[in-house]
């Protein structure tokens, strides 16, 4: 691994007290991992005592939000406290698996790309929910043509991403708006997006799934208003 790479994984996390020890414990078995920084945006069922126990831990640093402000929010805090040269953010609810976290830096280690995304559609994956596989489907044909680029999946949420590019991006979006800002930004910088396959495991709403139709709307509203203002 080159010297100068350093992982940083961010964590936001909101009301994950099922599955945040076990995302925690399986990013820190990874050997490409520099440091976690997990954000707690003000949860309430018990996942703050969790957290609690790993403040002391190697490599790990917790955060807190004293109120709710969303996932990009979450994002954005642990982003000012990255130490590290790049950043791929890590969902606390398990559909995302650590273990690709080899597919996700090997471009960058190999001098094959600047920015390098997670495809959950070239990949392995249980089937998702049709409405959100419909939403996906429209909204990378239309951030296609609008960027003259061919991305399969731009809301992942494996986007492996320099550190200082990230910062320079001027991000504002707070909650799940952020995958489409950060994508836009990008492609309006001319950086070409390297997508591998990885591996997803969709929850249901029962399960805690907290994206809505209405963050999809929103997305597409996103699209064009990064595109032409």
């Amino acid at each position: 691994m080159k010297k100068s790479f350093k992982l940083s994984v961010i964590v936001p996390v909101y009301n994950e007290v099922k599955t945040v020890e076990e995302v925690i414990l399986r990013v820190l078995k990874r050997k490409e991992v520099f440091e976690i920084i997990i954000v707690d945006d003000c949860s309430t069922d018990g996942t703050r005592e969790i957290l609690k126990e790993y403040e002391d831990k190697k490599r790990v640093r917790v955060l807190y939000h004293t109120k709710n402000q969303g996932k990009g929010s979450a994002i954005l805090t642990g982003l000012a406290k990255a130490t590290g040269t790049h950043i791929v953010i890590q969902d606390a609810d398990l559909e995302y698996d650590p273990q690709d976290f080899e597919l996700l830096t090997s471009p960058i280690l190999e001098d094959k790309a600047e920015v390098v995304y997670g495809s959950r559609f070239l990949g392995p994956h249980m089937n998702m929910l049709f409405w959100h596989k419909l939403a996906n489907d429209i909204l990378n044909f239309m951030l296609n043509i609008l960027f003259d680029t061919t991305i399969s999946d731009c809301e992942t949420g494996y986007k492996l991403i320099p550190v200082d590019l990230l910062r320079q991006l001027n991000l504002k979006a707070k909650r799940f708006d952020f995958e489409i800002e950060v994508t836009c930004k990008i492609l309006k910088q001319g950086i070409r997006v390297y997508e591998v396959p990885i591996s997803y495991s969709g929850r249901e709403y029962k399960e805690g799934k907290k994206i809505t139709f209405k963050d999809a709307i929103i997305a597409f509203g996103r699209v064009l208003q990064y595109r032409f203002l």
